[in-house]
């Protein structure tokens, strides 16, 4: 394969200009998730502690296996909402990738900590998210559950609909029937409709001290007038020797977790999924040039190529058609030893020959042309044809607009991309690096797409249009409102509604105001994408399952 030799000047200006401001939000965003993963406070882990119990993050500690790393997904879930109850820091559960004796497992946890681990509408929407990553890779599911139940005040965007708290429990049927191991342990409060996510799954383990019925003490003195204290309604002696509900009863959380990981030792192993793999090899450059390298500047240029020499093995890239539709690059490498495919935006300015005219033209880096367009589904198809899984790095503006682009067929083009990339049947891996804008993010594999993880950086920024254009828009549509109901504002007046819609764009804009809704699993330092990649191809290489690979009708 052919290396790509870097010409990155590491201490040039741009390049330090690059990196301190990657840093920057970096370190604003470390301090930030510190912060979440205290889930409830000191007193509430102090109350946690008091009943001789782990906290979530602890217990997850005890779990997966020594020295190794726990990657975490939707630590940003309810970001900055439910503020006027108090918020909901990571949505109330924690849940990611491990290792546990030896093995890839999801793990779903409940953090007591936050409203005694209570589903608020986020949580509900964070566990679906989690075991829909199980169901399309088939990974190994852990529940470690210490949950309230359902957060009353909310009732309403937790209960009914089909990502609301009814799915977990599909879910659980679903992924039983599929054969996908899942191991369930009460370590505290499981109550009302929860308590069947414990009793669909293949093990159920259960602390002393914990909690497992359909209705508390209280709700059953309410319905039917009968007193009964909570350990002989539903406790662990009861649902262990009466009702036969429970296969393991353990004293404590360290003894319950230490049988998780022999239960997990025991298993047997799938069938793989047909994708290559060889012995890994380090890029030749190191990851960390990649904060200099990338520019978040809308304005400004840079070489993707030199990102991709230091997120691929050995730096090795075989580029598909490298001189047809240049502002997207395609091509195979290797990552961690994987096989994949590459679709990435150029933020290189190309001159180019205009086709039909041969009169030159200069096309602009981050924008999708008729022919990138083309180039890029056809090399879509390919991958899917040949087991091949793809890895979409963006940052795109668009599609190009404009008489030229329009006579040229970018409609028709644009199309012929959306559906490549709608019926590819090999895994999907996203990564937003820097924009993502309107119908340039559906066709370089948005969340609409389903990729089967999506990642993105920390100054990524994405939405139906970029911030410029959108924040004129609205201003114009309000100043219009204001006129014909007989309003005339000063030019003062007009700045400040500029400025204050500007801003609540631009706040919408930010990969956290994403991940707090989950269209994004986690937001990574750059530095770390390589790593990522790498927890999510081991993931998607549990799926033996490829369907047949079928497009329907492509406009030509």
């Amino acid at each position: 394969m052919t290396r790509i030799e870097s010409q990155i000047d590491t201490t040039s200006k741009e390049f330090y200009r690059n990196r301190r401001l990657m840093l920057d939000r970096i370190g604003q965003m470390n301090q930030e998730e510190e912060e979440i993963r205290q889930g409830g406070g000191p007193r509430y882990i102090e109350s946690q502690h008091k009943k001789k119990r782990l906290t979530v993050r602890e217990r997850i500690a005890h779990l997966i296996d020594p020295g190794s790393v726990f990657f975490e997904l939707g630590l940003y879930a309810a970001y900055q909402m439910y503020e006027e109850w108090g918020g909901a820091p990571a949505a109330g559960t924690v849940t990611g990738l491990g290792r546990v004796s030896g093995r890839l497992v999801m793990i779903i946890a409940n953090d007591a900590t936050v409203k005694a681990g209570a589903f608020f509408p986020m949580t509900a929407k964070k566990v679906i998210r989690a075991q829909n990553i199980a169901i399309e890779n088939h990974i190994p599911t852990i529940y470690l559950v210490d949950s309230a139940g359902v957060f009353l005040p909310l009732q309403e965007d937790v209960f009914p609909d089909t990502d609301d708290f009814g799915r977990v429990f599909r879910n659980n049927a679903v992924m039983s029937a599929m054969g996908i191991p899942q191991i369930t342990a009460i370590m505290g409060m499981c109550v009302a409709g929860g308590a069947y996510l414990p009793v669909m799954c293949d093990h159920i383990l259960m602390t002393e001290g914990s909690g497992l019925f359909l209705a508390g003490p209280a709700l059953v003195q309410a319905a039917i007038g009968q007193r009964v204290e909570a350990e002989e309604l539903g406790g662990a002696r009861v649902h262990a020797e009466i009702s036969g509900t429970v296969d393991f009863r353990e004293p404590n959380d360290e003894a319950c977790l230490a049988r998780i990981r022999d239960l997990v030792d025991k298993m047997g192993h799938g069938p793989r999924a047909p994708f290559d793999r060889i012995d890994p090899r380090p890029p030749a450059y190191s990851p960390e040039e990649i904060l200099g390298i990338f520019s978040s500047d809308p304005n400004k240029q840079y070489d993707t190529r030199e990102v991709l020499a230091r997120l691929v093995d050995a730096s090795e890239w075989e580029e598909y058609r490298p001189d047809y539709g240049q502002t997207v690059l395609c091509g195979y490498a290797r990552i961690g030893g994987w096989a994949v495919g590459i679709v990435a935006n150029q933020k290189l300015h190309v001159a180019t020959t205009g086709p039909g005219t041969g009169q030159k033209r200069m096309e602009f880096g981050g924008v999708i042309y008729t022919e990138s367009a083309e180039k890029a589904a056809r090399f879509i198809m390919a991958c899917s044809q040949n087991r091949i899984p793809l890895v979409f790095l963006h940052d795109v503006n668009g599609f190009m607009v404009g008489r030229e682009a329009e006579w040229s067929g970018i409609i028709r083009a644009g199309a012929k991309m959306v559906n490549a990339v709608a019926n590819s049947v090999v895994p999907k891996i996203t990564v937003i690096c820097g924009g993502s804008f309107g119908a340039g993010h559906y066709a370089m594999c948005g969340k609409a797409y389903d990729p089967r993880f999506i990642f993105a950086w920390p100054l990524a920024r994405y939405a139906v249009m970029s911030g410029e254009s959108a924040a004129g828009t609205l201003v114009e549509i309000k100043l219009r409102q204001l006129e014909r109901q007989g309003q005339k504002l000063s030019e003062k007046e007009k700045k400040e509604l500029s400025n204050s819609i500007r801003a609540t764009y631009d706040q919408q804009m930010d990969p956290r105001y994403g991940a707090a809704r989950l269209w994004v699993d986690a937001i990574l330092n750059p530095a770390q994408t390589r790593a990522a990649l790498l927890w999510a191809l081991e993931a998607v290489a549990l799926n033996p399952v490829l369907p047949e690979f079928k497009t329907g009708v492509l406009q030509t």
